[in-house]
């Protein structure tokens, strides 16, 4: 342990798994540690299950109906891949797709005055969904085809927006899309959190409802995947890439002390020991003096018995309940998985509700989700603090990671692993970088 390491890299969340990972295809030399006995921190699965009841502190151990605890993965954090996102793309660049299998995520839902509706994926869908009237649906048909002819680079697409200045406000009334269209697509496409969307150019909600649709064209179900046993296979897959290129790892490491000199991180100590580095990549539970509370979200974990209601029997979905429709100003998710995808036991459903907290009693704001699933068979409530750094780490060179978000996609963690990339190396993040140097040396060549 006491040597001299590039990067040090403490807890093995998903964003610190790729981090690690392009750090070591890229030459570094890399000790990763945790003090968990676990890969995955807060981004984990959790197996058994008896092992959940234990961490929300169940009296009871789980029920013979629940089947065998082994058959369980539970997420911590739910969340889905967009299929043409920017984690696939790490996930393929870096071959880590070799160990992991997915399955599509089978339809998308949007909430409106108390009832569901799949979220319309095709033109066809489009026109015979009851979300919208006759007129409407055309309207909305013509607003589809702009989208997805735009080009940002090709003026003559632009029809007369200006995609730097016009507001999505601005857009909406061009196509005149009512209230409910407009809902659905800030929140069901281009999968905003809250409204706010509405009055800043509108080039960027172009990109989200293009990213959807392309993400849906692959697949043709919905535009979301999921690997199967969970989300915890994600960082281990990860792991596995950095630990092939000579990356170190300690699991259940305490951490004592980041040891500073003149200001800048020169190395961690634990149990006695000092592994010394130049930079150092964290999640916000190792330096709780360089992170700032930045809101709550609440999530419920929800084991059921049956599918969700109006889902088509389907035995994965995700259901958007937009802010306006419930009066709040961000939205309310519900991801939804089962047996089928090697996480719960046979017949029985996951349902893992979320969203950003607004009142002093955030069980109450959710009550609209957990409506739709009922009967549940047990809940496990969880209230997580979102921390963000207060340090960009230009002088520190401690680069910590941002809190997972509400959001039901890793769109948001890629960005912020692209944000400290670019801290770190002074360059912008690139695709490439992430590339397997042609022969491992590691015996992984195909054989």
């Amino acid at each position: 342990m006491d040597e001299e390491y590039d990067v040090i890299v403490l807890g093995t969340g998903l964003t610190e798994c790729i981090l690690s990972g392009i750090m070591s295809v890229n030459g570094k030399k890399v000790l990763h540690m945790d003090r968990n006995p676990y890969y995955g921190g807060e981004s984990s699965s959790i197996t058994p299950l008896e092992e959940l009841y234990k961490r929300f502190e169940l009296p009871d151990s789980p029920p013979e109906s629940m089947g065998r605890g082994r058959d369980w993965n539970v997420d911590l954090i739910p969340k889905f891949l967009m299929a043409n996102g920017q984690l696939v793309k790490m996930l393929l660049y870096t071959e880590v797709t070799r160990y992991l299998d997915f399955k599509v995520v089978e339809g998308s839902f949007v909430y409106k005055g108390g009832k569901i509706y799949k979220v319309p994926s095709t033109e066809t869908e489009a026109l015979a969904s009851n979300l919208m009237g006759m007129f409407e649906k055309r309207r909305f048909r013509k607003f589809l085809v702009f989208v997805a002819n735009f080009d940002e680079n090709d003026p003559k697409t632009f029809e007369g927006v200006d995609p730097k200045v016009t507001t999505m406000r601005d857009v909406y009334k061009k196509f005149d899309l009512g209230q409910d269209v407009i809902d659905f697509t800030g929140h069901a496409l281009a999968l905003y959190r809250t409204d706010d969307y509405l009055d800043v150019p509108c080039l960027e909600t172009i990109n989200r409802i293009k990213l959807y649709s392309e993400s849906l064209a692959r697949y043709g179900k919905s535009p979301y995947l999921y690997p199967l046993y969970g989300l915890g296979e994600l960082p281990q897959g990860f792991a596995r890439l950095s630990a092939i290129y000579g990356g170190t790892y300690m699991l259940n490491k305490p951490v004592e002390e980041i040891v500073m000199e003149d200001g800048h991180v020169v190395g961690v100590k634990s149990e006695g020991e000092v592994a010394r580095c130049k930079q150092l990549i964290c999640d916000p539970s190792y330096i709780q003096d360089r992170v700032r509370k930045a809101g709550q979200v609440i999530r419920v974990i929800c084991i059921l018995s049956h599918p969700i209601k109006s889902t088509n029997d389907a035995n994965s979905c995700q259901i958007i309940i937009p802010q306006n429709q419930v009066n709040r100003k961000s939205d309310i998710y519900v991801c939804m998985i089962s047996y089928a995808h090697n996480v719960a036991a046979q017949g029985k459903y996951i349902a893992i509700v979320s969203t950003t907290v607004e009142t002093s009693e955030p069980e109450a704001e959710i009550e609209p989700a957990l409506e739709l699933l009922e009967p549940i068979d047990q809940k496990f409530v969880s209230l997580s603090d979102l921390y963000e750094p207060t340090d960009d780490g230009t002088e520190s060179q401690i680069f910590a990671s941002s809190a997972y978000d509400a959001t039901t996609h890793f769109e948001t963690t890629c960005n912020d692993i692209k944000d400290i990339y670019k801290r770190m190396t002074g360059s912008d993040f690139d695709f490439e970088n992430m590339k397997r140097k042609q022969n491992d040396v590691f015996g992984e060549d195909e054989q």
